[in-house]
């Protein structure tokens, strides 16, 4: 007879996004384009393609439907 210990799975904490990254995000995700969310963010369009590059790099995501469906599952 074997015992084998397993070993507790633990996921790594969920990143949390910045205040200023949810609002692109909820702006993106309403249609606007990147130029149209920086102006009623009043940032460039590079400071909003910025926030959403970072956002992709903490998450994984690739495509803007699955930021949209980030934002849906945020409630934003």
């Amino acid at each position: 007879m074997s015992l084998a210990l397993a070993t507790p799975h633990v996921e790594a904490p969920a990143p949390t996004l910045a205040p200023r990254e949810k609002e692109a995000l909820r702006h993106i995700a309403a249609g606007c384009t990147y130029l149209q969310t920086a102006r009623q963010m009043g940032l460039s369009k590079h400071t909003v393609d910025a926030y959403l590059r970072r956002i992709r790099a903490k998450l994984g995501i690739n495509t803007t439907a699955e930021l949209t469906r980030l934002a849906v599952a945020l409630g934003l």
